[in-house]
């Protein structure tokens, strides 16, 4: 497989791979955005399987769309596979190495078909090939490096060229694609005799009946799609890594700006998108640097994983009502925003959609959002004030992660976790009310919070994990919420200023270095049914000065009590 197909590869799994589940002893990758899911690595599969149309996860169900690269490779004893209808994807290699491959009885004209899909051809194809009017779907690269074959025809009924169909057909001179066909992949003809064949481009572009195959990197500074066939699609990752053009109009009749289309466009400044268009795919502008303005028409109802991720001189962009999800990484990196109007329909923002947005000023959240991923805000350093809608019940990891502005946060009735990272970093913040649905704070939620003061522990949190107050060098007072359970390492380590401590009467132990170097620290008394207390827990309060101790300590760690006015051995010997 070629270098760049691990953008595509890169692409899926930060999509799916995040998610799997098993059924039917076949593993699957999640796509939560879609509801779709992948068949994905099954190297140990045997026998005669089949592969199911959906199926369920929790509450939900995945309709099964892809088989997936190198899926069923090395599978040697998989000797049969059944494939449904809502299949609209396979990788060539999902079958490398099964006997599935090695079996002749299987092969008929040079081609592999199995359940209408065309999933390879050996060198016994004809010269002048017609895929076969039983065949729906052709799977990537299933002609890849074919050397035998000179011409092919896609009949009416194909709907889609996926990647690398014809890759590396050195002597193919002739390619029919029918007005059929609404999508082509990336790298359909590299390699191919078309490609290689100087006379079949102009003005720097590779156009087949209609379809913009490739453009060449050092093309020209301008390009107006004028031939003498109109350009009614452009293939994915077609002008991918141009270093010359800067502006460009978008003919009007292009459903799609298709996967990686201008992907590391250099000098790209502007692209007028027409409203023809109605989906953005997965790194469609991603890296396009000095990208100012791409303004999406009001057709626009799905934009891709990582869209505009490290568009850096984005200014602004503008969502219509019409999309409902934010997907994976989809501003990354886009510094020069400062406003972005979320639609109102939004009910997902997905991991890293927003990150690295320094610039950015103001969030307003829609009333129907309902997730937000890890790190979507993490690095947006100018943001502060959020109010968070009432249907979001867990902060995730890194949301807000490095906010360094972010002084004020409302939270809503029914949050029940805030996770690892959650405002880590986020050292303007200054207090903070927990709903009482919180149960858990977990590890570094609030870690380097340099200007919390307060924070108010309801009852219900059952678990503080590790390092979770680290470093809120402002934090006067720690009271224990009442079902505490839990308290991790380092949970309120170099809180400089924490005066006061209340444990509740659930807490069994202190763990290792849990208030160490909290120096503000002069009293505390160690209650029943504490029994242990770790490491260093209470090293380097210096001015620790009296311990209460109204509890059978069981098991003592080292240095509890190291350079503090409190004597260790005398404590101890007070217990026996």
């Amino acid at each position: 497989m070629k270098k760049i197909s691990l953008l595509f590869l890169f692409v899926a799994s930060t999509l799916m791979a995040q998610e799997t589940a098993f059924y039917n002893d076949l593993k699957f990758n999640l796509d939560p955005i879609h509801k779709t899911a992948e068949v994905a690595l099954n190297p140990t599969i045997s026998g005669e399987i089949s592969i199911p149309e959906s199926i369920p996860v929790g509450q939900e169900t995945y309709l099964v769309t892809e088989i997936g690269d190198k899926a069923f490779k090395g599978a040697k004893h998989l000797s049969a596979v059944v494939i449904p209808s809502s299949i609209t994807r396979v990788y060539r290699s999902a079958f490398d190495g099964t006997a599935l491959m090695a079996n002749k009885e299987m092969w008929h004209d040079g081609a592999l078909i199995i359940d209408s899909v065309l999933i390879a051809t050996n060198k016994s194809i004809k010269s002048k090939y017609i895929i076969p009017t039983n065949v729906r779907l052709i799977a990537c690269g299933a002609f890849e490096g074919n050397k035998a074959v000179a011409r092919v025809e896609i009949p009416s009924h194909i709907t889609k060229i996926d990647h690398y169909t014809f890759s590396g057909c050195k002597n193919l001179s002739k390619l029919t694609i029918s007005p059929s066909v609404k999508w082509i992949g990336q790298d359909v003809m590299t390699g191919s005799g078309i490609y290689q064949n100087d006379k079949k481009w102009r003005k720097g572009a590779l156009i087949v009946d209609g379809c913009l195959i490739a453009m060449k990197k050092d093309g020209p500074a301008k390009y107006d799609f004028k031939s003498k066939v109109p350009v009614r699609l452009i293939a994915a990752g077609a002008f991918m890594g141009n270093k010359t053009i800067a502006k460009l109009t978008i003919p009007a009749g292009i459903p799609e700006i298709a996967d990686g289309t201008f992907y590391q466009c250099q000098a790209l400044q502007e692209v007028i998108i027409p409203q023809s268009v109605t989906k953005i795919g997965a790194l469609a502008f991603a890296e396009c640097g000095k990208l100012k303005s791409a303004t999406l028409p009001n057709t626009v109802t799905e934009i891709g994983a990582r869209c505009f991720y490290g568009c850096a001189s984005l200014t602004e962009q503008n969502l219509n009502d019409k999309i409902t999800a934010i997907p994976t990484g989809s501003f990354f990196g886009c510094h020069s925003i400062k406003t972005i109007d979320l639609p109102s329909k939004v009910e997902a923002i997905y991991a890293g959609a927003f990150a690295g947005c320094t610039n950015l000023e103001q969030v307003k959240f829609p009333e129907t959002l309902r997730y937000i991923g890890d790190q979507a805000y993490a690095g947006c350093a100018k943001i502060e004030t959020l109010a968070l809608p009432m249907y979001i019940n867990e902060i995730r990891k890194g949301t807000f992660q490095d906010c360094r502005q972010l002084y004020q946060v409302s939270l809503p009735e029914g949050l029940y976790a805030i996770s690892d990272e959650a405002f880590m970093n986020c050292l303007m913040l200054e207090k903070i009310n927990v709903p009482s649905t919180t149960f858990r704070i977990g590890q570094h939620a609030f870690a380097n919070c340099q200007h919390l003061e307060h924070i108010d522990l309801v009852d219900q949190i059952h678990a503080i994990e590790t390092g979770a107050f680290r470093d809120c060098k402002m934090l006067l007072e720690i009271k224990f919420p009442e079902q505490l359970e839990t308290l991790g390492e380092d949970a309120f380590r170099h809180c400089l200023n924490v005066r006061k401590v209340e444990f509740n009467n659930k807490l069994e132990a202190i763990p290792a270095r849990a208030f160490m170097e909290c120096k503000a620290l002069e009293q505390i008394t160690i209650e029943s049914p504490i029994e242990a207390l770790g490491d260093e827990a209470f090293m380097d309060c210096s001015r620790l000065k009296t311990v209460e101790l109204n509890a059978d300590i069981i098991a003592w760690g080292k240095n509890v009590f190291k350079n503090t006015r409190v004597d260790q051995r005398e404590l101890m010997a007070q217990m026996e």
